[in-house]
């Protein structure tokens, strides 16, 4: 699997072509009956072809989300840049919302959807959804099933992130730090983590591969508890507040789906008198500019960036083929980057 990195991305303006590829999509979905919703459909894709104008649809899953703030902001610019009318929707972390937003733009006959589902397991009613009209799909942030994309093949596309890569990278962060996170020396690394949204593929691959970096390793481990905080930065507070009054010193490594959590978690651990860096261990994933800015100042072991700007671009550069009618692959993967002290004012 090839990664693009966010430098090569800041470098160039169409990078799709060169992107990483798991499949490609083959052909094009058979026709079904038509519609008036499809009749329209084609009709404004063919004319947007021949104009290089569109319409585009993009369905957020929330605007609260820190990350997905960012991402949206820099998508927009990117298919305003190419010449795209562009809605943006906040799905408010509701699947029928969402899904009601979906039919709204399929009426209007917009000519690609981005979408960023509100749950990755309604990713198949959504497609079913879509298809009858022909309309395009650009799956962004959380991965629906291979077999999902397959079900629409040549019409939909995922662009992401291997979040297998940022839990890796987060056990990587802990094992470069001078304790290898074994604070107090007794040959284990005793952790707490706080996790995100439990349907979402990021947040089990970074639950799962943080930890399996240190064991992969040759470390001993100790989960003392896994918090559901759900991405938010409050809750999370209040789960490490409550973890650092019953576990004390124990805990070495505190792991966080996401830097809004690692944030909160942070406040609770400065409250409580512990000092990151000397007696205990935190990251996170996204990178921030609050928390990038904290792994400067060492208040966080470090962070891992999601490309937002890497991202955004190979979504937008995906919906340009499919506006102009030209092959589209399967899947566009972008890198991960470790932050860490040492590289993190680059990324202010």
């Amino acid at each position: 699997m090839k990664m693009i990195s966010r430098r090569d991305f800041m470098k160039a303006s169409a990078v799709v072509g060169a992107a990483g590829v798991l499949t490609a999509c083959g052909g094009s979905s058979s026709s079904t009956a038509a519609s008036s919703t499809a009749a329209s459909s084609v009709a404004a894709s063919s004319a947007a072809a021949s104009t290089g104008s569109a319409n585009i649809g993009v369905c957020i899953y929330q605007f609260a989300d820190n990350f997905m703030t960012l991402y949206r902001t820099d998508l927009e610019e990117y298919l305003k840049d190419m010449g795209y009318a562009v809605t943006i929707v906040d799905g408010k972390n509701d699947q029928n919302t969402q899904t009601e937003q979906i039919n709204t733009f399929l009426q209007q006959g917009v000519d690609v959807l981005i979408i960023n589902p509100v749950q990755t397991t309604s990713a198949q009613t959504i497609v079913d959804t879509i298809s009858p009209s022909g309309t395009p799909i650009v799956f962004i942030n959380r991965e629906p099933d291979k077999a999902v994309l397959d079900s629409y093949a040549g019409k939909c596309c995922y662009v992401g992130a291997d979040a297998r890569q940022s839990g890796t990278y987060q056990g990587e962060l802990i094992l470069e730090t001078s304790t290898q996170g074994d604070i107090n020396g007794d040959g284990k690394i005793t952790y707490i983590m706080c996790k995100g949204d439990p349907e979402n593929i990021d947040a089990q691959y970074r639950t799962e591969y943080s930890i399996k970096a240190l064991t992969d390793a040759g470390k001993e481990v100790e989960c003392l508890y896994e918090y559901l905080d759900n991405w938010d930065q409050t809750t999370a507070q209040q789960d490490v507040a409550n973890a650092l009054a019953q576990y004390g010193d124990k805990i070495e490594v505190v792991f966080c789906n996401n830097d809004a959590m690692a944030l909160g978690a942070l406040q609770s651990i400065e409250q409580a008198g512990r000092k990151v860096g000397e007696d205990i261990y935190l990251v996170g994933v996204d990178a921030l500019k609050e928390a990038v800015q904290n792994v400067v100042d060492g208040k966080m072991t470090g962070t891992v960036l999601n490309d937002d700007v890497g991202q955004a671009t190979a979504a937008a550069d995906a919906t340009k083929l499919f506006v102009e009618g030209k092959d589209v692959e399967e899947y566009y993967w972008v890198d991960y980057v470790k932050v860490t002290t040492e590289n993190a004012s680059q990324y202010l």
